[in-house]
């Protein structure tokens, strides 16, 4: 049989979207930008994502296990595993069972545990699900829940505002569920949004971005690529966090600067060549 390990590579698990700048769309090309290759298992297939007006959507839940099993038969290997929003228990187990069968010593698994925002799980999500997600959550080493996220992981009440030592307190809760590593993502903080980085046995650290124009798709798929990517080629976590934050900033600025309306995301293609 052929090796077809001889490059570092990362499955990426999420759903594809053809125009609006989100999940695998952006992911990919800055995994591949990052010297990795990207491997993608497509969840489900969007011409443009759901915050359009209109757009066409297949599940591919079902063609999954097919999918992944050619890969088992070419025998290939993963320095990283990433995966984002899963839209169903199914899919969920689904991506347990690949980390379980794919998982090697070498192997960075990172989870963006996508369940909700704003204080309120997503209306698709069902307890069954976050219940099948904190147990996913288990098997990763990095793990980056925005505050809603955390507070369902660990059953903790939703508020506006954090001091540190409660944002410590939510992410060890999370670190004791499995995961090495944690990052906080999205903590509003006035003019500033914040991301608090954990890792067992260090000191953590609150990584301050200065607001700037209106959330946008995609940014949370950018900046786990780039921790997914970063953590694969063994760059300093909360380095990896501060690179990430800059990144998306910029390409918030340039998609301003250019007119891009929101739901099309931000123009990160200008920038690629600087990670």
């Amino acid at each position: 049989m052929e090796n077809h390990n001889r490059q570092k590579k990362i499955a990426l698990i999420n759903d594809f979207t053809g125009f609006g700048r989100c999940s695998i769309a952006v992911q990919l090309p800055i995994i591949s930008a990052m010297k990795v290759q990207c491997c993608a298992v497509p969840t489900s297939i969007f011409s443009n994502h759901s915050g359009y007006e209109h757009f066409f959507y297949t599940d591919y839940t079902p063609d999954m296990p097919a999918y992944v099993a050619e890969w088992k038969r070419l025998g290939l290997q993963f320095e990283g595993i990433c995966s984002g929003f899963l839209g169903s228990a199914e899919q969920i187990e689904i991506v347990s069972r690949f980390i379980q069968e794919f998982r090697t010593e070498k192997t960075v698994v990172l989870i963006d545990p996508v369940m909700g925002d704003n204080g309120k799980a997503y209306a698709t999500y069902t307890g069954e699900m976050c219940r099948k997600m904190a147990r996913l959550v288990s098997l990763a080493d990095i793990v980056m829940p925005n505050v809603t996220e955390a507070c369902i992981l660990t059953g903790t009440d939703y508020r506006e505002k954090w001091s540190e030592k409660e944002l410590l307190l939510l992410a060890e809760k999370i670190a004791q569920m499995g995961p090495e590593r944690v990052v906080i993502t999205g903590i509003q903080q006035k003019s500033y949004v914040a991301n608090f980085c954990y890792e067992k046995g260090r000191d953590y650290e609150l990584i301050r971005t200065k607001k700037i124009g209106s959330s946008r798709p995609g940014t949370g798929d950018i900046f786990s690529a780039i921790i997914a990517a970063d953590a694969v080629n063994q760059v300093e976590f909360t380095q990896s966090v501060r690179k990430a934050s800059r990144f998306i900033r910029r390409c918030i600025e340039k998609s301003i600067e250019m007119g891009l309306p929101l739901e099309d995301g931000v123009c990160f293609e200008e920038f690629l060549h600087t990670l």
